[in-house]
């Protein structure tokens, strides 16, 4: 039996830092691989294999033209983990604030 497609959540797609660089490449406008690859000193094969986690993750989608695969960023799936960090930053300044404002009625 064949494994099972291993899907990439948002968290491990942008965890690496050629990733984060390649969302940014595509947030401004939809490039071919080979255009993409021209911004890192790596393989061609290691930005294939970078874009399949992205697109594994949802954040990007490829579509053939031509001899090349042009990209294109999905910003959508980022929205869930902006939520986690609005949360999770408010909740620490909340706590700061109680910090503080307790500590100087001492």
């Amino acid at each position: 039996m064949s494994q099972p497609a291993q899907k990439h959540d948002v968290f491990q797609a942008i965890a690496d830092p050629t990733r984060r660089e390649v969302l940014k490449l595509l947030a401004e406008k939809e490039l071919p691989i080979s255009e993409i690859t021209s911004h890192f000193p790596m393989s061609r094969t290691a930005i294939a294999k970078h874009l399949k986690v992205l697109s594994d993750a949802e954040l990007v989608s490829g579509r053939k033209q031509g001899r090349e695969k042009i990209y294109r960023l999905h910003p959508e799936p980022l929205t869930e983990l902006r939520r986690f960090y609005e949360q999770f930053w408010s909740n620490k300044l909340s706590i700061l604030k109680y910090i503080v404002e307790h500590d100087e009625e001492k």
